[in-house]
């Protein structure tokens, strides 16, 4: 089968085992008297980000094949993810906390490695096919987008997106991509069995990376924008449900059918992807990443300002429309540019270390931040007990509250952060 094909394929299983659940499962918490501990199910994807990436992406750098690897993590993802959903399914409307979020976080834990590791066997697929990555593999990841939408798309229309489904679907997807990785090309490994530094025992290399400025400075302003990640993953769908107690707004698509809505979000992805490698090329790294910036300003900012009705569903289609430039200019760029900058040796450990700074410390802190923010001003006893008009006016607030932030962010990027292409100019007219 063409390189490309297989590529595809594994991109396509990745995004539908997050697709199944990602937008949806705040909409199903809510639903079951669990809308107070939303935060907590999509911060464990930021806490177990904090090293199980780091960790896999060792392993596959110095002991076993990152197809490998990605094969086993798939596999225990997999079958914890079912077992979360075997419980949803018996607990019916009135779930407990504990019983439900232990296995989803357990799954969790070896599912978020395996966005990095899928980039590493893609990268080094292409690579020693002699194509250029920054050519070729957008196109290829493009198809991880359509996996996450046709995933979303499924779960709305055939009704799981507020049931235990979901959960059945997402393991059913790990487990077939379990057994498809391991017929992914091989990808080396770096033994290195006569380095005496502890550092490279330890398979650590990749932390050293903090010790150049310009790494540094990328990792921290990626852990900043990683807070804004998770947000509308885990409250648009509760957000745009709410409407469902406004008279006027209770049988609008909108409000009938978030996922359906959200996924345009994704269906931007699908078209932003493509536009990366020109951009990438012409504006350079920096000015990709200021762009992704000030998109999450607009993600937020029309959320705050729209409706289900017309014509503010306009401005929550618009912005699910700059959803696709926040997300991929940031995480697709950052990976590439992750890729370039690190040495063969250590690139997947490289990747899992930008996956411990953006869905591990960014994405924890930026999620329990906005539960916290969330409980304020939409699920406080006083909010709800002055009924669903307050709680819009809340979710509101909310918004403007994170479009703030976001603002902050890349206005301090823009001064702070080096033109990685201006710096090397500098150094050849001085050299």
């Amino acid at each position: 089968m063409n390189l490309k094909i297989r590529l595809i394929i594994m991109n396509f299983l990745e995004f539908a085992v997050w697709g199944s659940y990602l937008t949806c499962m705040g909409g199903y918490l809510a639903t079951h008297g669990l809308g107070g501990d939303i935060g907590w199910f999509y911060a464990v994807q930021g806490i177990v980000s904090l090293f199980m990436p780091a960790l896999l992406g060792i392993v596959a750098d110095r002991w076993i094949q990152a197809q490998k690897v990605l094969s086993i993590a798939h596999l225990c993802a997999g079958v914890f993810m079912l077992i979360a959903g075997a419980y949803a399914m018996s607990a019916g409307d009135s779930p407990s906390f504990w019983p439900l979020f232990l296995p989803y976080a357990i799954s969790v834990a070896f599912f978020m490695p395996t966005i990095g590791l899928a980039n590493s066997v893609a990268f080094n697929a292409l690579t020693k096919a002699g194509m250029d990555t920054v050519k070729d593999f957008p196109p290829i990841r493009v198809f991880g987008t359509v996996g996450f939408i046709c995933a979303m798309l499924t779960v709305d229309f055939t009704g799981m997106q507020h049931n235990f489904g979901q959960f059945f679907m997402s393991g059913g997807f790990s487990l077939i991509l379990a057994c498809y990785a391991l017929f992914m090309p091989k990808c080396p490994v770096n033994k290195n069995q006569g380095s005496t530094s502890m550092v490279d025992v330890l398979g650590l290399r990749a932390f050293t990376l903090f010790k150049q400025k310009k790494m540094a400075i990328f990792f921290i302003f990626s852990m900043l924008l990683g807070v804004s990640l998770q947000i509308t993953n885990g409250f648009a769908n509760p957000f745009l449900t709410a409407f469902q107690g406004i008279k006027e707004y209770a049988d609008t698509f909108a409000a009938q059918h978030a996922n359906a809505l959200i996924s345009l979000s994704q269906i931007s992805e699908t078209l932003c992807i493509l536009l990366i490698p020109f951009c990438m090329k012409r504006f350079g790294i920096k000015n990709v990443m200021l762009i992704a910036m000030f998109a999450w300003v607009f993600r937020f900012g029309f959320f705050g300002m729209g409706n289900p009705g017309m014509p503010g569903v306009i401005l929550f289609v618009l912005s699910c429309v700059v959803y696709g430039v926040a997300f991929d200019f940031f995480n697709i760029s950052g990976a590439l540019y992750v890729d370039q900058q690190t040495d063969e040796s250590i690139r997947s450990s490289a990747q899992g270390l930008f996956m411990v700074m953006t869905n591990g410390i960014g994405a924890t802190i930026g999620t329990l931040g906005a539960q916290a923010i969330v409980d304020k001003f939409v699920y406080s006893d006083e909010v709800t007990a002055a009924g669903s008009t307050a709680v819009i006016n809340g979710w509101t607030t909310s918004w403007y509250i994170f479009a703030a932030y976001a603002l902050v962010v890349a206005v301090s990027f823009l001064f702070i952060f080096k033109d990685p292409r201006k710096e090397e100019a500098e150094r050849l007219k001085t050299a």
